[in-house]
Formats: C-alpha cells, structure tokens, sequence
C-alpha cells in the first residue's frame, strides 16, 4: 500500500513537474539542448519533494500509533475505576438500605405521629394564611411550611421546641379568633398605596379601620396584607362600624360578616340606586321622566284644588258677597247679575258659568291617567328590548357564561319596575286630584241647583203675593 502511494505521488509530481517544464518552455526554452536541461533539473526537485513527503507520512504514522496507545491506556484506567466505582456503590446501597431500616426500627409509631404532625401543620397553614390574625402576627406561615416540608422527610426528626411551638400556634390562632384586638398593620388602599393605619379585628371575622374610622377592610391571601375595599357597602353598614370603631364602651354594635367576608363581597357588589336605574337604559329614563313629571303635575293640582276647595268653603258663608278669585264666587256673581230674569234662563246662565269653571278644575287630570297607562307599557316595552338583547348575546356568545345575558335580563326586570313604580303612584296621585276636582264640581251644581230653586222659590211667592 505505501509503495502504491508512493509512486502515485511520484507520478503527481512528475505530470506536474512536465506540465510546469512545458510552461517554462514556452516561456524561455529557445533550443531543445534547454529544454532537455530544464525537465531534467524539474525531474530532480520533483523526487527531493517526494523523500521529504515520505519522510513526513513516516512521522505522523508514529505520532498516531503512540496517540492510540495512550488512549486505549486512559480507557483500561477508566473501565477499572468504573468497577471499582460500581462496587462501592452496592456497597453504600447495601448500607443505606440498613441504616434506613435501622431508622425506621428505631422510629417506629413515632414515623406514625411525625406523619400527623405534617398532616397538622398543612391544615394550620392553610388557615392562618387565609385568617386576619396574620396581619397581627406576620410570618407564621414560614414556619408551620418548613415543619410540614421537614415532617415530610423520613430522615429528619422534629424538635421538641418546634412541636410545641405547633401547638403555640395552634392555640394562639383558636384564641384570638375570640378576640376584638386594635393594632397597626399596612394597609393596602384603594388608590393603590399603602399605609399603615390602626385597624380593629373582630375576631377573625372581619376587620375595620380604625383611623379613618368606618372603613371595612378584607385579607389578601395571596399578598398577605388587608385592603382596603374599592367600594364599601351601603352607609347603614358604615355607620355602624364608624360607631364601633368609636366606641369605647365593652359592648357596641356592630354589622358583623360570619362567613369571613362572603355576604360583604356580596354587598358590594350588589348594585346601588343609580345603578339600578342605569342598568334600564334609555326606556328607563323615560319612565322615570314621565314619572318625574306626573308627580309635579299631580302635586300642583293637588295643591291649587285644595286651596281653591278652602276658598269656596268660605265663600259659601259669604253667599251675599261674591269672591271673584274662586269657582264658587265667579258663579254667584253670574247668580246675581241675572236675578232679573226668569228661571231657566237663569238655570243656563249658571250651567254655562259652572261649564266655564270645570276645564280649569280638571286640567292636567287626563295627563295623569295618560301617564297610569302608559308607565307599564313602557315597562312591558323596556322588558322586551332587554330579553331581545339577551338572545343576541346568547346567539353570539352561547349560554357558557351567564354574565353576557345579564346586561339584558337587568334591563328586562328593571324597566317593569320602574313602569310600576311610576305607574302606582300615578293612579293613587290622580285618584287624590280626580276627587278634589270632583268635589269642586259637585259643590258647583249643588250650590246652583240651590240658587235656581231659591230663586223659583222667591219668585213664586212674589207671583202668589201679587194677585192677592
């Protein structure tokens, strides 16, 4: 093989030496004598270039028998203190395995308590992390965590300070949940920042701030810290934790949350008045402006039928003496402006001043009826619209989240509230007026059918008096 490489070099520098002699020939050979000296000379630096290649492929074939030598070397070293590594290891296997049962000889129904002991401290974490009582004692969950995470190792065994200082814990979190405690704790606000504010705890029910006083304020669990509500409930809840907050006296009351803060994150997120309103929309405005104006025009007819029904009982003592500013008045005087004239020319004039009256007694009554009427309607208007929103939603979004169909359903049943809301006080507000405006009229043709008949009276008897 090597001879074969060789003369296959040999061959590669001879074509290559002849290719370059018939380059220099072309260039300077002038005679053949030249030409002869030139592949001869070429011919001798091609062989010398030849040894000192053999002499090189020579060399690096030493250099890589020695490599591979050394290598397999390092690999019989390696593979013996494989072994030797291997064995060990089934000798600390071996070892471990009967130290471990040595431990648990040991153990015994300790392995049992340390087990609870683990199971004790979970629980208890979990409940002074979701308890008000961290915010006075911080950093409690650190080390019921490290218990139950070391309880949790078979070759760990627990102190007898930190199993007592479980149970400290323990009995210091049932204890103070009977207690209303006031301490300063960082608060979280609503803006954003935090303070630190005095705050009271109500057991582990609730907890208030105490400056400002009145504010409630709920345990974060996941920051560990109490905040302080975005929106706060309705002012009868405030009021009594301000009076709490500033009593000074062993007993107060107090709206107190059992559930820890579920019925107080339900009372806050139950909407107020004007979002009740709003939650109507557009039809719910205009009730509640048709019922804004119903409710000026009935007071206004109210209150002008009363005085005027208080004018005409007064004028009915002054029979004699015509008050033009009441209905009452103005139809007396039609009385005895006409005194002269026979009875049923009499009986018209005072009908026609009665009739003159009655539109200024009864104005604005049919508005109110109008209105009755039409409150429902526009309630039953307002329900449809907010159940056709509620099957678009449910067309677009499906039934999986029932928050889409709220805005609809709201509408639906708060516009039927406000159409009877407005539309029951209407029909009580028109009764009210309808019987002032009827009593009026009614004094109106008792008193003229009285006048009239006065008047047939007297004038019979003046007829009577005359022939005689």
């Amino acid at each position: 093989m090597k001879k074969i490489f060789i003369i296959a070099a040999i061959a590669t520098g001879l074509g290559g030496g002849l290719a370059q002699a018939q380059t220099d020939t072309q260039r300077k050979a002038d005679t053949l004598d030249q030409l002869l000296d030139m592949v001869r000379t070429r011919t001798l630096e091609d062989r010398s270039e030849i040894k000192k290649r053999e002499k090189e492929f020579d060399a690096a074939r030493d250099r890589q028998a020695a490599l591979l030598a050394q290598a397999k070397k390092k690999r019989d070293a390696a593979e013996q203190e494989s072994r030797n590594l291997e064995g060990q290891f089934d000798k600390n296997k071996t070892a471990i395995a009967a130290k471990q049962q040595a431990l648990r000889d040991k153990l015994g129904s300790l392995k049992e308590l340390f087990g609870i002991f683990q199971q004790q401290a979970g629980d208890l974490l979990g409940v002074v992390e979701s308890s008000p009582t961290s915010a006075q004692f911080p950093n409690r969950g650190e080390f019921l965590q490290a218990f139950a995470k070391k309880m949790g190792k078979s070759s760990q065994i627990s102190t007898i300070e930190e199993i007592e200082r479980m149970w400290f814990e323990l009995q210091r979190e049932m204890t103070e949940t009977g207690k209303v405690v006031r301490f300063s704790a960082p608060v979280l606000l609503a803006e954003g920042n935090e303070e630190t504010r005095e705050v009271i705890r109500v057991g582990a029910f609730n907890v208030i701030s105490s400056n400002p006083a009145g504010k409630y304020l709920v345990w974060r669990d996941e920051t560990q810290k109490l905040a302080e509500l975005k929106r706060q409930p309705s002012d009868r809840y405030l009021s009594s934790a301000k009076d709490f907050a500033n009593s000074r006296e062993n007993y107060a009351g107090f709206a107190m949350d059992p559930t820890g803060g579920s019925l107080l994150a339900r009372l806050v997120q139950s909407p107020d008045l004007i979002e009740r309103i709003q939650q109507g929309g557009l039809v719910g405005y205009i009730i509640l402006a048709l019922g804004a104006v119903a409710l000026l025009v009935a007071l206004e007819r109210i209150i002008l039928l009363s005085v005027t029904g208080m004018k005409m009982k007064n004028q009915l003592s002054r029979i004699d003496q015509p008050d033009l500013k009441n209905p009452l008045g103005r139809v007396l005087q039609a009385y005895h402006e006409n005194r002269g004239v026979d009875a049923e020319t009499l009986e018209m004039k005072l009908g026609k001043a009665i009739l003159r009256e009655l539109p200024s007694v009864n104005r604005g009554l049919m508005f109110l009826k109008i209105i009755a009427v039409m409150a429902p309607l526009l309630g039953l208007l307002g329900t449809v619209t907010g159940m056709i929103n509620t099957f678009q939603a449910i067309t677009l979004f499906g039934t999986g989240d029932p928050k889409t169909m709220a805005g609809g359903i709201s509408q639906a049943l708060v516009t039927t509230v406000l159409g009877l809301t407005v539309a029951i006080p209407t029909v009580f507000l028109h009764t009210m007026a309808s019987g002032r405006a009827k009593a009026i009229a009614h004094t109106l043709t008792e008193q003229s059918a009285g006048l009239v008949a006065e008047y047939m009276e007297s004038r019979g008897k003046g007829a009577a008096a005359q022939p005689a």
